[in-house]
C-alpha cells in the first residue's frame, strides 16, 4: 500500500514538473517568435470554427451590436461603444446613462476581443450596415476597443483613397479612451484579464470552454505588444482627415501643478536648486513612463490627433466608478462636450 501511494506522488510530481517545464518552454519561444505564435493561434481559432461551427458561432446574444437606448425620438447625436480586452461587460455603465441625458442614441458593441484585431473591426464592419443612415455615428474606444475602431474606419469605412468597403452611416468623429495606440508590455498579462472577464459574476455570463474559445484563441495580446506587425501596419496607414480624433488618457500621478509645487518646496526646505532639477527630472520621466499603470503617455500620442486630454484615472476608472458613491468618473464630461462641439461643426 505505501508503496501505490509513493508511486503516485512519484508520477503526481512527475506530471507537474513536465507541466511548468512545458510552459516554460512556450513562454520562451513564443517570446522570440511572436509572428509564428500569432499564426498557430489563428490556425487553431480557425480549426474550432471549422470542426465545432455551432458551438464557435458567435450569434449567441452577448456579442454583436446591441441598442442600448429606446428607439424613438429623433437624437441628437448617434454613438457606437467599442470595449477593450477581455472586458466582462461593465465599463460602460455611467457613460451610457451620461451619453442618453445628453440625448444621444447608444449601441453597444460587442465581439470576440481575444482574437486578431483586424478580425474584430472586420466583425464590426460585418454589423455596421444595420445601423441607421439618417445621420454620422461617433465612435467611442476604451483600450484595446480604439484599435479596432482605428482599424475599422481607416481600412473599412473611410479609407484614404480606396472607396468604402462597407456600407451604413459614416464616421463623425473617434474618441479613444487610454488607447495603446503604440502598444502596452502588459498584453504579456492577458491571462488574468481572460479570468476577470470569463469570470465576472456581474453579467448574466456563465463559463464555459467554448465561451472561452469563441473570444479567440490569444491573438489579441500579440497584435497589442509594441512594435506588432498589427500596429506597425495601422500606424502607417493614413488617416482620413474629415474623421477628427479625440485622445483622454490617464495618469497615477498627481496633476503637474502639485507636483511641481511639492519639489519646488522641497527644493527650498533643503536650500538646493540642484536637488529640486533632480527631482523634476526624475517625476517628469516617471509620470510619462506610468502613464495610467497600463499605457503611458507615449503610447497614446497620434499624428492625426490633438495632443491627448489627461484625466487622473487608471484605465476603468477614466469610465467607471469604482464605488457608488465616487464623483462621476473624469472622462464623461469630455466625451459628452465632443459630441456638442461636433454636432455643432
Amino acid at each position: 500500500m505505501r508503496k501505490e501511494s509513493s508511486q503516485w506522488r512519484w508520477r503526481a510530481a512527475g506530471a507537474v514538473i513536465v507541466i511548468a517545464a512545458s510552459a516554460a518552454l512556450w513562454t520562451w519561444w513564443a517570446e522570440d517568435h511572436p509572428r509564428e505564435e500569432r499564426r498557430l493561434r489563428v490556425l487553431v481559432h480557425d480549426h474550432l470554427e471549422q470542426w465545432f461551427p455551432d458551438q464557435m458561432a458567435t450569434n449567441d446574444g452577448w456579442h454583436g451590436l446591441h441598442p442600448r437606448t429606446a428607439p424613438g425620438a429623433a437624437a441628437a447625436a448617434h454613438v457606437v461603444l467599442v470595449h477593450g480586452l477581455d472586458e466582462p461587460g461593465t465599463i460602460w455603465d455611467d457613460l451610457i446613462p451620461a451619453l442618453n441625458a445628453a440625448g444621444a442614441r447608444v449601441w453597444e458593441f460587442r465581439y470576440p476581443n481575444d482574437q486578431g484585431i483586424d478580425r474584430d473591426a472586420a466583425y464590426l464592419a460585418e454589423h455596421w450596415p444595420t445601423l441607421p443612415t439618417d445621420q454620422p455615428v461617433v465612435l467611442v474606444g476604451h483600450s484595446m476597443g480604439g484599435l479596432v475602431i482605428r482599424d475599422f474606419v481607416s481600412r473599412w469605412r473611410h479609407p484614404v483613397s480606396l472607396p468604402t468597403r462597407v456600407t451604413g452611416p459614416p464616421v463623425r468623429g473617434v474618441i479613444l479612451g487610454a488607447t495603446p495606440n503604440h502598444g502596452s508590455e502588459w498584453a504579456r498579462l492577458r491571462v488574468w484579464l481572460e479570468l476577470r472577464d470569463q469570470f465576472h459574476l456581474g453579467t448574466d455570463r456563465r463559463y464555459s470552454l467554448f465561451a472561452a474559445l469563441r473570444d479567440g484563441t490569444g491573438e489579441a495580446k500579440i497584435d497589442l505588444r509594441p512594435g506588432s506587425d498589427f500596429l506597425t501596419e495601422l500606424n502607417a496607414r493614413p488617416w482620413p482627415q474629415e474623421v477628427p480624433v479625440l485622445l483622454i488618457g490617464g495618469v497615477l500621478l498627481p496633476p503637474e501643478s502639485q507636483w511641481r509645487a511639492g519639489i519646488a518646496q522641497a527644493a527650498a526646505d533643503t536650500q538646493s536648486a540642484e536637488l529640486g532639477e533632480t527631482l523634476d527630472a526624475w517625476w517628469s520621466s516617471l509620470a510619462d513612463g506610468l502613464g495610467d499603470g497600463v499605457v503611458t503617455l507615449e503610447s497614446l500620442a497620434l499624428p492625426e490627433a490633438a495632443p491627448p486630454i489627461i484625466v487622473e484615472a487608471t484605465p476603468r476608472g477614466m469610465f467607471l466608478r469604482y464605488l457608488p458613491g465616487d464623483p462621476q468618473p473624469p472622462a464623461i464630461p469630455h466625451v459628452i462636450a465632443a459630441l456638442h462641439a461636433w454636432g455643432h461643426d
